[in-house]
């Protein structure tokens, strides 16, 4: 067992091995989603699938993913993050290989579902290793490379699709976007038990299945009309299943606080929602991400429907984007070092200008203006990501205690998915009630001009939560945390 004093001298030259290898394979899980949108048209062809079989593709892996997070957080409090990163990193790695296989539809939908499931165990991993294994400025570092990776998963998601299909290699077309992951999740499985510390917290707790059971149940009753309603029309289950989530959510907070009353080993901990870093953290982040998922989407579907562009060419336009969160995410420690938590306002706001550029510019190119205008509101938003990814995150996880470090990020983790799932559905009610059905073409710009007006609130909403965050004593390298929370994590136990 590595003693306190011997860690903290190994966190003064801190290796950057760990970090790598969970990256990439939380990379791999976060990108899954987004780069399979760009398969869709060629998976439904393909399979011979109808339009409500191939969005299943889609919900097969958003919804387990969404709904799984906070037990697969809890299990690796209880069996140690890295053995939990290695059994979701194989699962995904098999099911990875399943999905490139299927020989029909529902093949591939049954083995997206097992894909989102591991990566439910896989995620929460990344961030609780993080929050181990580093501590102050090494953390600081740690988190912006943690947030440049979850803001690159989805901005080059649909990019990475494109050309994979584009290439077709050995004429794989669709099914290469599955495939990819393979190589990645057999060298990773090879290098994680070298290179990331075994860390254990939990030893002798148990598993609280009743609150797994009614957190899967009531995330599920939300998630799912999240996810569908749309697509099906909102029909009567969708709005039944939201009904009956406020008491299955309400049931399963009271159990939570009963069981730790007495001393059991809760799913979530309600200590956690005692520290307000905490809680503010995760209510911005569930805000932030509703602007983020509902964009993303909305500005694809303009782009390739409104317009006519292939996924490849909307792809390389979000390399704009891209630029602008690659080249702050450098800045972002910098600046926080000086403002502390306001890099996230600040942040936020030039994300809230660069979608409120892109918007009004839409609503003056119509369906055939040249599209390379909204380049500078896409580099604006992309700026403003990548001065919220590292140090919000960070504000939130900065005063979670080390033994619940993994549940804290699968409820963190659950935000950001929940918070892309209501972005969605309630920007989507504006867009798509304004493209009518069947959609006419000019309604296009104004559906997305009209949906921006909606989208910008949620990031304005963001710099007012920032100033509720606790205000650290030191900010250190783009976390805002503070400098005596550096000895919590060098008292767990490492094996």
């Amino acid at each position: 067992m590595t003693s306190p004093q011997t860690a903290g001298r190994a966190a003064d030259r801190p290796s950057w091995a760990p970090l790598a290898i969970v990256l990439i394979g939380g990379f791999i899980a976060f990108l899954d989603f987004f780069i399979a949108n760009v398969a869709i048209p060629s998976i439904q062809s393909d399979l011979h699938a109808s339009a409500p079989e191939t969005q299943l593709v889609m919900v097969g892996y958003g919804a387990p993913l969404c709904v799984g997070l906070i037990t697969g957080g809890r299990m690796g409090d209880i069996f140690g993050p890295r053995r939990m990163f290695l059994i979701g990193l194989a699962l995904f790695t098999v099911s990875s290989a399943a999905c490139g296989l299927a020989p029909n539809i529902w093949f591939l939908i049954v083995a997206r579902i097992v894909q989102g499931l591991s990566s439910a165990m896989l995620a929460p991993q990344v961030l609780a290793i993080v929050s181990h294994v580093y501590t102050g400025e090494a953390r600081g570092r740690a988190f912006s490379a943690y947030g440049l990776m979850l803001g690159l998963s989805g901005l080059c998601g649909q990019l990475i699709g494109g050309v994979l299909i584009a290439l077709d290699v050995a004429g794989l077309g669709w099914r290469s976007v599955f495939l990819v992951n393979i190589p990645f999740g057999l060298v990773i499985l090879a290098l994680t038990p070298r290179t990331v510390p075994d860390i254990r917290t939990g030893a002798g707790a148990k598993l609280d299945l009743v609150g797994a059971a009614l957190a899967t149940v009531g995330l599920a009753a939300v998630v799912l009309p999240l996810l569908e309603g749309r697509e099906q029309g909102w029909p009567l289950w969708a709005w039944l299943s939201l009904v009956v989530a406020v008491p299955l959510v309400a049931l399963f907070i009271t159990y939570q606080r009963r069981l730790a009353a007495r001393g059991g080993a809760p799913l979530i901990d309600p200590e956690l929602f005692r520290s307000r870093g905490f809680t503010i953290g995760i209510t911005a982040y569930f805000v932030y991400f509703m602007s983020m998922g509902s964009f993303f989407l909305l500005f694809a579907i303009y782009m390739q429907e409104g317009r006519g562009w292939a996924p490849l060419a909307s792809g390389l336009l979000f390399t704009t984007m891209s630029a602008g969160f690659f080249g702050s995410s450098f800045l972002a420690g910098r600046i926080a070092a000086r403002i502390g938590n306001q890099v996230i306002a600040l942040g936020a706001g030039l994300v809230a200008v660069g979608y409120g550029t892109v918007g009004v510019i839409v609503s003056q190119l119509g369906t055939d203006g040249t599209a390379g205008w909204v380049a500078p509101g896409l580099l604006v938003a992309g700026f403003g990501m990548g001065l919220v990814a590292a140090p919000l995150p960070a504000a939130a996880m900065a005063g979670v205690d080390p033994k619940h470090a993994s549940s804290a990020s699968g409820v963190l983790s659950t935000a950001m998915e929940g918070g892309a799932a209501l972005g969605v559905s309630l920007v989507g009610l504006v867009f798509f009630g304004t493209l009518g059905n069947p959609p006419v073409l000019d309604s296009y710009p104004k559906a997305f001009y009209l949906s921006i007006a909606v989208i910008v609130a949620f990031p304005l909403v963001v710099t007012l939560l920032v100033q509720a965050l606790p205000k650290p004593a030191t900010a250190t390298a783009g976390t805002g945390q503070e400098e005596g929370e550096e000895t919590g994590a060098v008292e767990q136990r490492v094996h």
